[in-house]
């Protein structure tokens, strides 16, 4: 009996100790390949290899956050992660979804951006939580160790970044207020004339171009298929909003563009479903000299147009 229970220990012990060292079984028993294992190393995270797929851990256990004021655990919705698989040619396909604060999203926009990775949506999941919480999805393609090697500056930032805004509640603080614009040269710049409306400048750009229809009806900018930016403030210190509609292929290079420039992208996603061509629709915010904001909207315009959906 003593001989059996002895066994069994040793057995019990070896499992664990296979178990416990970093990636070389994951659960279910499927092997962990080396590459993956690698790629866990890289990034400095927890993961575990299932049905084919590596899973990275990235939650946001340093945020204490509520929702509509319940203490709400970080695995409730606050698990962000990185998942890859083999596809053709020996290349991973990778996807995410990133858990940011507000102050996080823009930073770790660029650094994905930068790295040759695309960012896909970015939204939210909760009402009246606190912190605000957005999630930003990614993607890339390539070997396994690029893209650990590519989202590791984005990865390293999250949690890093100091808040630098004031609540909402509380109010900014900004000193950005009703003044004088040369609307002229904004319009110059912007290659397109806009309306005033009060103490706003406001332009807009149909994308007539993409012939957009639905059951018939052509869909048009007064429906809502634009590009837009509208101006508040002075040319000294004002403040740029707008929406802008893409094309799939035109994403990558919109965004690259808007942040180039030092505006902020804060959302993206769908304002219309089962139109062909799909398009996609990112907000954008930003402050500074509103001629160097009308620069950063004409940048984003001049991506708009170069490329067409597949027929």
């Amino acid at each position: 009996m003593n001989r059996v229970l002895k066994q069994t220990a040793r057995r019990l012990g070896a499992m664990a100790l296979v178990l416990g060292s970093t990636g070389i079984f994951a659960a279910y028993g499927q092997q962990m390949p080396a590459e993956y294992d690698q790629v866990l190393k890289t990034l400095g995270k927890q993961g575990d290899f299932k049905e084919n797929v590596l899973k990275v851990n990235i939650p946001r256990n340093d945020l204490k956050v509520t929702i509509d004021g319940i203490a709400t655990p970080t695995p409730f919705g606050f698990g962000g992660w990185l998942a890859m698989t083999k596809g053709s040619g020996g290349m991973d396909v990778m996807m995410g979804d990133l858990v940011l604060q507000e102050d996080e999203v823009n930073p770790v926009m660029s650094a994905l951006l930068d790295n040759g990775l695309e960012v896909t949506a970015i939204h939210n999941h909760f009402f009246f939580e606190s912190p605000r919480i957005f999630f930003m999805h990614v993607h890339g393609h390539g070997k396994a160790a690029d893209l650990a090697t590519k989202t590791k500056p984005a990865v390293d930032l999250i949690g890093k970044i100091p808040a630098q805004h004031q609540s909402s509640v509380s109010g900014g603080t900004s000193n950005i207020a009703a003044g004088q614009i040369d609307t002229a040269k904004i319009a110059k710049i912007a290659g397109h004339e806009g309306e005033q409306n009060g103490a706003v400048y406001k332009i807009t750009v149909g994308r007539d171009d993409l012939k957009l229809k639905e059951m018939g009806a052509p869909i048009n900018a007064r429906m809502g298929l634009n590009t837009w930016a509208a101006f508040f403030g002075s040319d000294a210190n004002a403040e740029i909003a707008g929406d802008v509609a893409m094309l799939s292929p035109e994403v990558t290079s919109v965004l690259k563009a808007l942040r180039g420039n030092g505006l902020n992208v804060v959302a993206i996603h769908h304002h219309m479903t089962n139109t062909q061509p799909t398009i996609y629709f990112l907000h954008y915010w930003g402050t500074g000299p509103a001629e160097k904001l009308a620069n950063g909207f004409r940048a984003a315009l001049n991506e708009l147009g170069k490329s067409r959906a597949p027929r």
